[in-house]
């Protein structure tokens, strides 16, 4: 899981450090990384009509040479468009394989004047393991965790932009997802200026009981790595 802090609108330079981040995961031999909520531009609505673009934007070809060269699974926040509106998307590059986007589900009120909701689930599988995908106010939607633990997800991933309060109270609901279906959840978080507001980071990891085993703090980029094999943290690393 990867910690940014974006800078406000800078689709480029926000490139730019991902990829740092991605170097730096794929040096400790990382098979998956997944950015938080609308990463790439900063979770800002009342610029996501300006900003949104679509999966195919040549901007992002770097994320899948990347992806082919070095065998890992990269996945981004960005607002997209569609038929339907601008939508919260994660894009996600995979080795030699078309990209794809999931778009969040179900949106908070607060963001419904911006975005439209995706229509369907996006399940990624990694070296045979199913990995459900989640983005930020989907975690506290009792239907959706379900949904993913009936389809037979044995990961949980959440991308989020959320202040100390919605970290708090996201955390207690993310190890019950955990506990409660038997797998382990993920999350990333940003640190920094977001919506007018600051972002708590904390993004952290618990195993299929629950248990909280890694969270970075809440001012510094970094990746935090699990093992999937050993349900523990491989790396915690900070100010990358």
């Amino acid at each position: 899981m990867a910690q940014t802090r974006a800078v406000k609108g800078d689709i480029i330079q926000n490139i730019e450090n991902h990829c740092k981040l991605i170097g730096e995961a794929i040096s400790k031999g990382v098979d998956l990384i997944i950015f938080p909520e609308l990463s790439i531009t900063g979770y800002e609505p009342e610029l996501a009509n300006r900003l949104a673009t679509r999966q195919d934007d040549r901007r992002f070809d770097r994320f899948q040479q990347i992806s082919d060269t070095n065998q890992i699974t990269i996945g981004v926040g960005m607002p997209t468009r569609s038929d339907m509106g601008i939508r919260i998307s994660t894009i996600i590059f995979q080795p030699d394989q078309p990209r794809q986007t999931y778009s969040k589900q179900y949106l908070h009120p607060d963001e419904e004047p911006y975005f439209r909701n995706g229509q369907e689930q996006v399940f990624l599988t990694v070296n045979s393991t199913k990995i459900a995908l989640a983005i930020c106010y989907e975690l506290s939607v009792p239907d959706h965790a379900d949904y993913m633990a009936k389809h037979g997800a044995d990961i949980y991933l959440a991308s989020v932009a959320k202040t100390a309060e919605g970290i708090e109270k996201a955390t207690k609901r993310l190890a019950e997802i955990a506990s409660s279906y038997s797998m382990p959840v993920l999350m990333a978080n940003c640190v920094g200026p977001c919506d007018n507001v600051e972002s708590a980071g904390n993004s952290s990891i618990w195993t299929h009981e629950g248990v909280l085993v890694g969270q970075l703090n809440d001012t510094d980029e970094g990746i935090l790595i699990f093992d999937t094999d050993t349900q523990s943290i491989f790396i915690k690393s900070e100010a990358v």
